[in-house]
């Protein structure tokens, strides 16, 4: 098996874990409120996350080398768990991924102001092709919008700039400051909001929330593992199988059946995303490559995101020149 064919492999893996995780969260999120859900499964990552710390052996404080870009990202990466939470919770799973998938088409923007990055005619036209592919997910007019649907926007739109400050300030930044200001945030905030919902829970309730934990934190290392072993425009493009998983979830799970304008939509979108990966892929195409080297999933904020991991010296130097930061 080559190289990419294994890299794509385990990206598929990885990806079908995420969605494992997803599946956990609806099903927590049709009785409790995103809120307490995005805290008790941060809480009970913290483990893990102080295994990752111990190993970290780069010298160094704990303070930021960009305080206000770090602030804007931990704030984005708080928005981001608690609003993809509650749009897994109230929307079926396939039209969550779809406006999820627009994320890559909102960094492609974000790129200009923020890395300076030249955009060009193709890549502005997939740009729109691909949010004209979110309308048709929407269909405003015609059905109606909820908070399920504004908090999926949401998330895209937050994850994208939590995503795309990692790729401005990664470099400079330790993978432990990284990590531990998003989630010592998420646990904060959470926590003092969790007075107003809180609901007791069962410990088989609090075993799923161990369980997307662990997923979560699978999953990032079988990404690593992924980009590691494959070039970025192979594995980059796996994140959509995706929608084949929840299309096969919500059918078994909640009875869920994607409708003709879901499925319209998500192919754009995706075709879309797939276009940008692989023009950024191109040499001289893209001075950044801001798509193809943010690597983090959305709405995952029990576990580290996978941009920090891949900005470590340690994981950098195990890279393939084709894929290094």
């Amino acid at each position: 098996m080559s190289s990419n064919a294994k890299g794509a492999l385990l990206a598929l893996i990885a990806f079908g874990l995420y969605s494992t995780h997803d599946v956990f969260i609806k099903t927590l999120g049709a009785i409790y409120s995103p809120i307490q859900i995005v805290f008790f499964s941060v809480l009970l990552s913290f483990p893990l996350a102080t295994v990752m710390l111990m190993r970290d052996a780069k010298p160094g404080t704990l303070l930021p080398v960009h305080p206000w870009w770090m602030a804007v990202r931990t704030a984005a990466a708080v928005i981001t768990g608690v609003s993809a939470f509650y749009a897994f919770a109230n929307l079926p799973l396939t039209q969550t991924y779809a406006i999820l998938f627009a994320t890559p088409l909102l960094i492609t923007v974000l790129s200009i102001p923020i890395l300076g990055e030249t955009v060009r005619i193709m890549r502005w036209a997939a740009v729109i092709v691909g949010l004209a592919g979110v309308l048709v997910v929407l269909r405003p007019g015609t059905t109606e919008l909820t908070l399920g649907h504004a908090a999926a926007i949401v998330a895209a739109v937050a994850g994208s700039f939590a995503s795309i400050v990692v790729r401005k300030i990664g470099a400079e930044e330790r993978t432990v400051v990284m990590l531990l200001y998003p989630m010592v945030a998420n646990f904060a905030v959470m926590g003092a909001a969790l007075g107003f919902v809180y609901k007791p829970m069962p410990i088989e309730h609090l075993g799923m929330l161990a369980l997307i934990s662990v997923i979560a934190w699978i999953g990032a290392r079988f990404i690593i593992a992924a980009y590691q072993t494959g070039e970025a425009a192979i594995v980059a493009p796996m994140q959509y199988s995706q929608i084949l998983w929840a299309t096969v979830y919500g059918l078994f799970f909640f009875d869920e059946v994607p409708d003709l304008y879901t499925g319209v939509g998500a192919a754009i979108i995706i075709a879309s995303g797939v276009f940008i990966v692989f023009r950024e892929s191109k040499a001289g195409t893209s001075k950044n490559t801001p798509v193809l080297r943010t690597r983090s999933r959305v709405g995952t904020p029990a576990a580290a995101r996978v941009s920090d991991l891949m900005t470590s010296g340690r994981v950098r130097d195990a890279l393939p020149s084709s894929v290094e930061e």
